[in-house]
């Protein structure tokens, strides 16, 4: 096998297509977090075959016409095994067009997936037994979205937190919550009965043509908070649209941050456990937390040490609520 320094650990069996493109095979990687490269021998990466980072095929030996291919950068340590298992993060090229039936089967641990919108073909069950999988990263080649999102939400029915990231360097940030697909066999009537429960369904469903229709989106909301949800969802949800508004209708921003009034305390929470400081005086401008509200927010930022979160929050107390000094007078 041959082996050549790259920004991280691979063991690749590949073809070169006629084309001038190159298909992978299979793809093993002993890392948490792993990038296939863009270029092989100089090709761009353009497909990805059948089970290709399924763990139980990197053992296969090499069909005919195929070539192998070891990619290192720092050694993994303690002997984790070449086959995915770890995988947690992983990032496909930008040069992808096709991925093949089952691509990423039994990946069990990947949570993150970052992709580009020039992927034409998915195939089936390609994300199969993708347990963990919750969180996508989409980047946007051109002005017209592509298809991927709608293909992600369309197959994946658990909760999905979604960032697109724009040609012009525009962030959008999108919560599709959670529901549920259930069969039960109706014997009298020799059929089986369709039911769907859980909030989500309708958002994983607001594309037209293959494309995501904002104003369907935040038209869900009102419907949304009427049927049974997860507190933390909604929280996220109006949070994301309300940090990254692309698209955002004044009634819609309306809703949102009513809702985030309402859960200032919930909402503080949320961002320094994120650990993300940079939004807190915009969160604080849209929820407008009570004094409680704060004071909650402030021993949370000095548990977790967060000095810069707690001088923005503290500076806010003092803003909203100055504390003179009480007088009283004893006899």
């Amino acid at each position: 096998m041959e082996t050549v320094s790259g920004a991280g650990n691979w063991r690749l069996c590949l073809r070169r297509e006629e084309g001038g493109g190159i298909t992978v095979l299979r793809a093993g990687t002993p890392d948490r977090r792993a990038v296939l490269p863009d270029r092989i021998f100089d090709l761009p990466v353009t497909a990805l075959g059948d089970r290709a980072l399924a763990p139980e095929r990197q053992g296969d030996p090499v069909p005919p016409g195929a070539e192998t291919l070891g990619i290192t950068c720092v050694p993994p340590e303690g002997g984790a095994p070449w086959d995915n298992r770890n995988l947690r993060d992983l990032t496909l090229p930008e040069s992808l067009r096709a991925v093949g039936d089952y691509a990423l089967l039994n990946c069990s641990a990947l949570k993150t997936l970052r992709i580009h919108d020039g992927v034409l073909r998915w195939g089936g069950g390609a994300l199969m037994n993708c347990r963990s999988l919750n969180t996508l990263h989409l980047t946007r080649t051109g002005p017209d979205q592509g298809g991927a999102l709608a293909w992600f939400a369309g197959e994946l029915s658990r909760e999905l937190d979604v960032t697109v990231h724009g040609p012009g360097g525009e962030v959008l940030r999108l919560l599709f919550p959670e529901y549920t697909e259930l069969y039960e066999e109706n014997c009298p009537a020799h059929h089986f009965d369709y039911f769907i429960s859980g909030a989500g369904y309708p958002y994983h469903h607001c594309f037209r043509q293959k494309r995501l229709s904002l104003k369907e989106y935040d038209a869900l909301w009102r419907d949304f908070l009427g049927m049974e949800h997860e507190e933390a969802a909604a929280l996220r949800l109006a949070w994301y649209r309300l940090r990254w508004p692309g698209e955002l209708g004044d009634g819609a921003a309306a809703g949102y941050r009513a809702y985030l009034k309402e859960h200032a305390g919930e909402a503080l929470r949320l961002l320094l456990e994120e650990e993300n400081g940079e939004a807190l005086p915009l969160l604080l401008e849209l929820a407008e937390p009570d004094r409680e509200a704060l004071a909650a927010a402030c021993a949370l930022a000095r548990e977790r040490g967060a000095t810069a979160a707690l001088a923005a929050l503290l500076e806010e107390r003092h803003r909203r609520f100055p504390a003179g000094l009480e007088k009283s007078f004893t006899l």
